[in-house]
């Protein structure tokens, strides 16, 4: 459930329409207060910020679910359902692109409105040493979402390691410590952040110490959370667009705590007030079935979305509100092709299916 819902907020958290489009947790809009900026902030940089910590804590508690297998046994799985899987989908994009580049027009529409829009790089692929295209392929992919999965695989790479600091008396309080602030701090080293670190490692401790995930205990309970969840982070999106003028600079960190404890909030309140919505959808055939191809809607959205924001504004041009439109139109319309291609896909060729999603999917609602 939660794999293919953080999938479907990640496309719309990618489509935010309001420039600059690019959001950090302290970014500022450049277009006035109003309903649809106030709405799409809302949501892209706020209520939808949980999920990415929600699917690192996932990922770490089942990885520390099966250490019967030997760590070596469980990441030579690893390498057929994270790495191969990247390797492939970052050199389709660049391929992608690079075709697209051989079109005069869409040359100079990728070069205005898609590097730029995905890496804040001017240069176009055809452009590139060979150098420029290891990096872009192995280490920093045009399809900049894939940074998650790689990430992950090192993660799972140094799980011994984390595992032997979460479970120790003492080496869990730093542990925990150092990488809590790290994640306040929003510190990103290339390889290790301190967002995925965190909740990574707390997806491990939790398995370990056999942490209640079934009930929450009595500083967990969802309505308390769900209260502070809307409340930062309509106090981050006001303060996004009208702080700066009361608070000058001394906004940006205001803005930048706000965020961490809207996504944790978000992700207590999601994980343990959703209980009836996930028993709701997941005995509805169509959602299974749907929810099969979480890993195409993930490999797929980015770039196209970035690609594809300005043509579906001036799509919806002669509209009042373009900026709404855009930003609920253009995510459903991504995930559902996504399905479809990947449907299709299943279908047609399983082997190379299997091969770009890691082998996820397969079965489920068939």
């Amino acid at each position: 459930f939660w794999s293919f819902v953080s999938m479907a907020l990640l496309v719309f958290v990618h489509g935010y329409t309001i420039p600059p489009t690019y959001l950090q947790p302290w970014t500022t809009p450049e277009l006035p207060l109003g309903l649809t900026s106030f709405t799409e902030y809302l949501l892209a940089n706020g209520l939808l910020r949980f999920r990415i910590p929600m699917l690192f804590a996932i990922s770490g508690f089942l990885f520390a679910l099966h250490d019967a297998q030997s760590h070596r046994q469980r990441m030579k799985k690893r390498v057929r359902s994270l790495l191969l899987p990247y390797i492939l989908w970052s050199g389709i994009h660049l391929v992608i692109l690079y075709l697209m580049e051989t079109d005069p027009t869409l040359r100079s529409w990728v070069s205005a409105h898609g590097i730029a829009a995905i890496s804040e790089q001017q240069q176009l692929v055809h452009d590139y040493q060979w150098n420029d295209v290891l990096i872009r392929w192995l280490l920093a992919p045009v399809p900049y979402q894939l940074w998650f999965i790689r990430v992950l695989f090192l993660y799972n790479l140094a799980y011994p390691l984390l595992a032997g600091w979460v479970t120790g008396r003492t080496s869990c309080k730093v542990f925990f410590a150092v990488t809590v602030l790290l994640w306040l701090a929003s510190v990103n080293v290339f390889f290790f952040e301190g967002e995925g670190l965190l909740f990574f490692g707390l997806g491990i401790w939790m398995q370990k110490s056999a942490f209640n995930l079934a009930t929450p205990g009595r500083w967990l309970r969802p309505v308390p959370w769900a209260v502070l969840w809307l409340a930062s982070a309509t106090a981050k999106t006001w303060l996004a667009f009208e702080g700066q003028a009361m608070l000058g600079d001394a906004v940006f960190p205001v803005m930048a705590n706000l965020h961490k404890l809207c996504i944790f909030a978000g992700l207590v309140t999601a994980w343990y007030g959703s209980d009836g919505l996930v028993r709701f959808l997941m005995a509805r055939r169509w959602f299974v079935w749907s929810s099969a191809f979480s890993f195409m809607i993930y490999a797929l959205h980015a770039p196209l979305v970035a690609l594809l924001i300005d043509p579906c504004l001036r799509l919806f041009g002669n509209l009042s509100d373009p900026h709404l439109a855009t930003f609920l139109f253009l995510p459903l319309c991504l995930i559902a092709v996504s399905i479809m291609l990947g449907a299709l896909l299943r279908r047609t060729a399983p082997a190379a299916y299997a091969m770009l999603t890691g082998g996820r999917g397969l079965s489920v609602g068939r």
